[in-house]
């Protein structure tokens, strides 16, 4: 991004407002925006721009038709000592975890092990956010979830997965926190947008269009067309893990059961979550964060040259001290959205 597109250089408070003032103009509570906010304006910041601002007007879409319920109050119920079961009344994914934010701490005190099944939510955002608070405060949390039928199985023509992204987080000694976000398709939904906008050929094997035959145009993936799973059959077998996890045990629905209906231009999949927490002390080792760290060592040693989620800290640090740069065009459309306006089809 060239300087003469930046218009400013906002910290990550600044964005947060602005992003929080978008929301309840668009029908959200309070709480919701203030989570929504933070999440997307993290996003931004860390440099992960699938899931920043570009993500804002389809927020705005799936809140102005009615497709999501922006003041929703999820229901949290405790099903025996370590499961933690959550309706998200149709309303987003990250306040409804929220809200069970002390039942999963007391299931950790208790048992050592949360599991949370989330149905009935709208995920619209990287999976990173959810579980790297987690291993902050020394937990292993891994999370599923699945979404809207973007992704066909392996050898097939028609979509049934959605990109189905698997997060995990672990605390490492003297170091960040081991954070793994990655689709299960060969890539981010969000990023076949980006190649869009820019006119840009997809890598080979990415996806298919409507018919079915293979494509680079990202266009036609988005036209009726789809992604491809990563690894083939084995990356569609565990697609196929993530949609049942996910969309099955929560009790919520499968990626193709997804049916806007009436509320033609929604874009948030409405679908199911999985998360399990862990307390890695009362699995037999003492010492889980530097026996991380040993494995963190031997892996850069071997010629690893990153670790996941490091460009992230690194855009996040870089980004705390100059600002998050946005582009002139983006700003006034967030500007516009601040006022109750209509988002652009980006």
């Amino acid at each position: 991004m060239t300087d003469e597109l930046l218009a400013v250089r906002m910290d990550f408070d600044e964005l947060v407002l602005l992003l929080r003032k978008i929301f309840i103009s668009h029908g959200t509570s309070a709480f919701v925006a203030d989570i929504l906010a933070a999440n997307c304006a993290g996003c931004e910041r860390d440099g992960a721009l699938s899931h920043g601002i570009f993500r804002m007007p389809g927020y705005v879409a799936s809140l102005k038709t009615g497709w999501v319920d922006g003041r929703a109050d999820a229901e949290v119920s405790l099903v025996s000592p370590s499961f933690i079961r959550i309706d998200a009344c149709n309303g987003f994914a990250q306040p409804a975890l929220a809200a069970a934010a002390g039942a999963i701490d007391e299931a950790i005190e208790r048992t050592g092990v949360a599991v949370v099944a989330i149905r009935n939510s709208h995920h619209f955002s990287a999976l990173w956010p959810d579980v790297e608070p987690f291993a902050r405060k020394g937990l292993v949390a891994i999370s599923f979830v699945n979404g809207l039928a973007n992704v066909v199985p392996h050898g097939g023509h028609t979509a049934v997965f959605g990109t189905n992204p698997i997060a995990f987080a672990t605390p490492v000694a003297d170091a960040e926190p081991l954070v793994v976000d990655q689709a299960t398709s060969v890539m981010a939904n969000g990023e076949v947008r980006l190649h869009a906008l820019d006119n840009q050929p997809l890598p080979p094997g990415t996806g298919v269009d409507s018919s079915g035959a293979a494509t680079t145009d990202p266009h036609a993936v988005l036209a009726g067309g789809a992604l491809n799973t990563f690894g083939g059959y084995k990356g569609s077998s565990i697609a196929l893990m993530v949609e049942l996890l996910a969309g099955a045990l929560t009790g919520g629905q499968l990626s193709f059961e997804n049916d806007f209906g009436h509320c033609v231009g929604a874009q948030t999949p409405k679908a199911g979550q999985l998360l399990i927490v862990i307390d890695p002390d009362r699995g037999g080792s003492t010492d889980f964060s530097q026996r991380a760290a040993l494995l963190c060592k031997h892996l850069v040693e071997a010629g690893q040259d990153r670790l996941p989620g490091a460009r992230r800290y690194k855009n996040r640090h870089t980004t705390q001290t100059s600002g998050i740069p946005i582009a002139k065009n983006a700003l006034s459309e967030l500007l516009q959205m601040a006022t109750g306006g209509a988002a652009s089809s980006s």
